[in-house]
């Protein structure tokens, strides 16, 4: 579902100091009743910029071999800097050999290239690939497993300390479901020319063909990555990623406990963001949503405009109108910047709280000359003369 500005939308001016914000503002955990079964979970629509649910987002926690999106990471920019190619190949120690759980199957007289391991990482969750690739990028797996910590805060994943490459379990091995939705996001808009990676159906390595385990990937609902995890501290958990229609979500979330509630919790989610919510156009770039006054300016009023062409998520069931108001610090002083920010639009939408976009001058104000400051002086003179006989009358 679709609105429009004008279908949605009772908008009111007020002259009212506010803090500035982005439409990244939005958060929601019982939208229409939902309750999810996981003990922690993050959806985010990145169509609209809109938090969705957010349950303990922000805990850190054991991620598994969720936290392999991270090496991926540390990997795909490697290609990218061109410190190494998708050609280049990788010796496998014995260390990488030896490591347990799911395994891509790795000899140590493999050599395998990055490409491979990219494989054996996103489709087999090979915790033997991942130390590969630690050990290939940064020396040993503890040196890289800081660098990944450091690139990891630099994306804004305050809550992630990571131990190692793979997501074996370590006391000191965390990541928030928050930090996993932005690392799911930043891969998908950074790398589209390696995100497919983690769609694909199976991989073969040394003769054993092994299934992709994220499930869902051919159900036609348009998950189309990323990541399991499983471990008896993290429970069954996923991070994945929808695209339906013009909408795209990823979503991130833990402590299930088996692979079917995993299943079924994947549905719901997926299910619920798409089918409890319409998108609502708020106005392309430029769309005027109020008139401020101007202080000692050669015009009056200057208009408050969008920055950017800007959408919303609203509740798709019963919701008629909603509540909007522009707030600014009136009267504005000139001289006025067309393009400077100068106030917000605030939405009020039923059960999800605010949402924020930031308002800037539609045009340029110059300050007025002699004629405009001496009648403002004038103005301002008379209202206090005024104010004074008020006073004395009372």
């Amino acid at each position: 579902m679709h609105r429009t500005l004008r279908q949605a939308f009772a908008i009111s001016c007020g002259a009212l100091v506010a803090t500035l914000g982005t439409p990244d503002l939005i958060s929601a955990q019982t939208v229409g009743g939902f309750e999810t079964n996981a003990s922690s979970a993050y959806v985010r629509d990145l169509t609209t910029g809109t938090v969705l649910l957010d349950k303990a987002a922000d805990v850190p926690l054991p991620p598994a071999s969720m936290s392999k999106l991270m090496t991926l990471l540390m990997l795909f920019e490697a290609i990218e800097e061109e410190r190494t190619t998708l050609e280049t190949t990788f010796t496998v120690s014995q260390r990488a050999y030896q490591m347990g759980g799911s395994r891509m199957f790795l000899e140590p007289t493999d050599r395998p290239t990055a490409e491979d391991l990219i494989r054996g990482i996103a489709v087999l969750s090979g915790n033997d690939a991942t130390v590969v690739v630690a050990e290939g990028l940064a020396g040993t797996e503890e040196a890289f497993a800081q660098l990944a910590t450091r690139r990891a805060r630099e994306l804004g994943m305050r809550n992630t300390t990571l131990a190692n490459s793979s997501g074996w379990p370590d006391p000191d091995h965390l990541m928030s479901k928050r930090d996993l939705g932005i690392l799911a996001e930043y891969l998908i808009t950074n790398f589209p020319q390696y995100y497919p990676y983690l769609a694909e159906r199976e991989f073969t390595w040394n003769g054993i063909t092994q299934p992709n385990r994220v499930p869902l990937l051919g159900a036609g609902i348009g998950l189309d990555g990323l990541k399991t995890g499983f471990t008896s501290a993290a429970g069954y958990s996923l991070t994945g990623s929808v695209r339906q229609g013009e909408r795209r979500i990823v979503f991130a979330f833990g402590g299930l406990e088996s692979e079917r509630a995993r299943v079924q919790e994947a549905e719901a989610i997926i299910n619920w963001a798409f089918r409890q919510f319409a998108k609502v156009s708020v106005g392309e770039a430029g769309a005027i949503m109020a008139e401020a006054p101007v202080w000692l300016g050669e015009s009056s009023s200057v208009p408050l405009v969008l920055a950017e062409s800007a959408e919303i998520l609203v509740p798709a069931i019963g919701t008629r109108a909603l509540e909007a108001r522009v707030v600014y610090d009136s009267p504005l002083p000139a001289p006025i910047v067309a393009g400077e920010t100068l106030g917000t639009l605030i939405v009020d939408i039923p059960e999800m709280g605010e949402a924020r976009l930031p308002l800037v001058a539609g045009a340029d104000v110059a300050e007025g000359g002699f004629g405009v400051r001496a009648t403002a002086s004038a103005q301002r003179l008379f209202n206090m003369v005024l104010g004074s006989a008020r006073e004395a009358m009372n």
